[in-house]
């Protein structure tokens, strides 16, 4: 499977860098289909290739040392990830699996530092990458430590609908398979919780769910309830 370098181009990480780059760049790449629930790497495991997401999505699972698996973030089109090298790491610090059938390109690891010296966009890339994590990870730290789980919920929906909405209307549907266990190691509470919140969130008219869908149908009223505001 070949793939062209316009594909590149039309993300924002490439598009200043020349034809020329662009195809030595996919020289070393290795393109692969992976399948919804299959994984890209295993949480310890060698960190022997990083890699960019053309199509799909993925979600980066950790698991904490008390057993709980928790969603550290979710990668979308476009984004880098898996560059271990960047954080100083020689392993993997999460799963990264399939939320639904995804398109990805690989490169050895140790080929990180020449793409960084060659093409800077990259680095600064990376650097923004990390700090977005870091930003993100922080709000969630913050939300989980001071916030009502309704509003742990809201928040996360939100967000989801932020960076993989797709707008219907006045509606906002997620565009990849989402369930509510996944909401639920998102924000650190149980299955159980997210489904009782959930439901009655479709019993005042503000989310429309079903088997790994979800739809926010009155975008506003969730704005609120993140906010503390009575429904």
């Amino acid at each position: 499977m070949k793939v062209d370098r316009t594909v590149l181009k039309s993300l924002a990480l490439f598009e200043r860098m020349t034809d020329a780059d662009l195809d030595a760049m996919l020289e070393h790449a290795t393109p692969r289909r992976i399948a919804q629930g299959d994984a890209v790497f295993e949480q310890g495991a060698s960190a022997k290739s990083f890699f960019l997401l053309l199509h799909g999505r993925l979600k980066v699972t950790q698991v904490t040392h008390d057993g709980q698996q928790i969603i550290v973030r979710m990668v979308h089109p476009g984004d880098l990830f898996g560059f271990a090298m960047a954080l100083r790491r020689q392993d993997y610090p999460g799963t990264a699996t399939a939320a639904a059938e995804s398109l990805i390109l690989g490169w050895p690891t140790d080929m990180w530092s020449r793409f960084v010296e060659q093409n800077p966009r990259l680095a600064v890339t990376a650097m923004q990458t990390i700090g977005q994590r870091l930003e993100e990870a922080h709000t969630r730290i913050r939300e989980m430590s001071t916030e009502e789980v309704e509003k742990r919920v809201a928040h996360a929906v939100l967000r989801l609908s932020k960076q993989a909405g797709k707008a219907m209307g006045t509606a906002i549907k997620i565009d990849f398979p989402i369930s509510r266990q996944d909401i639920a190691e998102m924000t650190g509470t149980t299955l159980h919780t997210v489904s009782r919140i959930l439901s009655a969130w479709e019993g005042k008219g503000i989310v429309v769910g079903g088997r790994q869908k979800l739809t926010v149908t009155d975008p506003q009223r969730l704005l609120k309830l993140a906010e503390g505001k009575s429904d």
